[in-house]
């Protein structure tokens, strides 16, 4: 079993084209890396809830247990993508440690991020690589993962007479009409606040077909918005809720923090949201005086044969900034994160390191028979291929315009019906595809 500890350099990787501003022009300020596990380092993170309960505190405490000749100095921050994405464009502006944004293509990881080793070597250690590997080279590793699916309030589901968690499209619907009946919202689509749209959706791509080639596909497939295929479904699913009215009756006011207490005292019923979310809406039914026991977790309604599915992904990823100065301190500091702190532990996600347990909160998952899958590698040179065809498609299949946009067409508000909007999709994502694949 190769550890990320026990694995060290790599040959170097040649720069390739910069769409972002070049950060390879020089070092970071003090000036050559003395290769020991010493100096100050800063780590980005977007987590300041760990920084206002003084968590990063006791991390560091720990960690200086073992490495006393480093100092983290942790930044985090509210804006984390768009104010660290900005950041990428100073050498020495966006820490040593940091996760990396999901606006930077895998084909741009060379170009800003220290490689950790060969993929084939840590694969034996880590589960959710393909992401963040490009021609073999690994560039992050995920600080936990989770599993996609729905988060619904087992006290309000119970109340509507709701027994079984639905495994079909047909029943999550009945569910919520059902759910509706009890004066709840049934499934809140968080709209205004956008990102619950976009990557919280996407990644359960895989999970209706059970296929873990099924992003791969999509990127090559010039009308994915066609029914029998795992967008189709989830986007079908989302506009008949919003059309049936089983979505907030004015999507233009939802409010996301606020959502967590609503949903722990049994205003929203449902939510389309990874397993990274469970321990935080368990805290906020605690703070309200609820059992944290009103989170559940189902994977999303369909099956194949009988058989459900949920895909498991790897959340933010650690990487390490190409211009460190302190590189042996900033690997010491992402390892002992991913391996030792007890992070994935605490909040409940699954841990990159194959040997660690499931989580508690997914316990139900394996209990009731659902295989996980986690999406394979894209073919070699294929990395940013999903990508790149969602940039020139302009469908932002990790965002929230063309999500709200359904939503705005199935409540009336925007031109058009499912169909005609599908066709527009196809349209624009097959184009993309004819050009980048064909």
């Amino acid at each position: 079993m190769a550890s990320r500890k026990a694995i060290v350099g790599l040959a170097a990787v040649a720069a390739a084209t910069l769409l972002l501003t070049s950060c390879t022009a020089s070092g970071s300020g003090d000036g050559g890396d003395s290769g020991e596990v010493e100096g100050d380092i800063t780590f980005l993170t977007n987590r300041t809830d760990l920084q206002t309960d003084g968590t990063w505190d006791e991390y560091i405490a720990e960690f200086q247990k073992e490495y006393p000749d480093v100092n983290v100095k942790v930044e985090a921050i509210t804006n984390y993508e768009d104010d660290v994405t900005t950041r990428l464009s100073t050498p020495n502006g966006y820490g040593d440690v940091l996760l990396i944004p999901n606006s930077v293509t895998p084909s741009q990881y060379p170009d800003f991020f220290e490689a950790l080793g060969d993929a084939d070597d840590l694969a034996d250690t880590y589960r959710f690589l393909a992401p963040k590997t490009v021609d073999g080279v690994q560039y992050g590793i995920a600080l936990g993962g989770n599993a996609n699916g729905v988060l619904y309030n087992t006290e309000v589901f119970a109340d509507a007479g709701v027994t079984e968690t639905p495994a079909t499209e047909e029943d999550f619907l009945a569910a919520l009409e059902a759910v509706k009946g009890t004066g709840a919202v049934p499934l809140y689509t968080n709209y205004k606040d956008g990102w619950p749209l976009g990557g919280q959706w996407t990644n359960i791509v895989g999970a209706v077909s059970g296929d873990p080639d099924a992003q791969t596909a999509m990127a090559h497939d010039e009308e994915p918005w066609t029914e029998g295929t795992d967008i189709y479904a989830l986007d079908s699913l989302l506009f008949d809720a919003v059309h049936e009215g089983l979505t907030e009756e004015d999507p233009l006011t939802t409010n996301w923090e606020q959502s967590k207490g609503d949903f722990a005292t049994g205003k929203i019923g449902s939510m389309v949201l990874g397993s990274w979310a469970i321990s935080q809406f368990q805290a906020a039914a605690e703070d309200a005086g609820v059992s944290k026991d009103v989170v559940g977790f189902m994977p999303f309604p369909t099956n194949v044969g009988g058989q459900q599915y949920a895909t498991i992904a790897g959340d933010y990823y650690l990487g390490v900034n190409k211009n460190s100065s302190h590189t042996a301190a900033a690997k010491a500091w992402l390892d002992w994160l991913i391996e030792e702190s007890g992070f994935t532990d605490t909040q409940g996600m699954i841990s990159a390191v194959k040997s660690a347990a499931l989580p508690e909160n997914l316990g139900t998952l394996e209990e009731s028979g659902v295989e996980l899958v986690e999406l394979s590698p894209a073919p070699a040179g294929e990395e940013s291929l999903f990508s790149d065809t969602a940039d020139l498609s302009q469908v932002d299949v990790w965002g929230n315009i063309y999500r709200q946009k359904l939503i705005d067409i199935a409540r009336g508000e925007a031109d058009g019906d499912k169909d005609s909007y599908f066709a527009q999709l196809n349209e624009q994502w097959g184009s993309a595809v004819s050009e980048l694949a064909g």
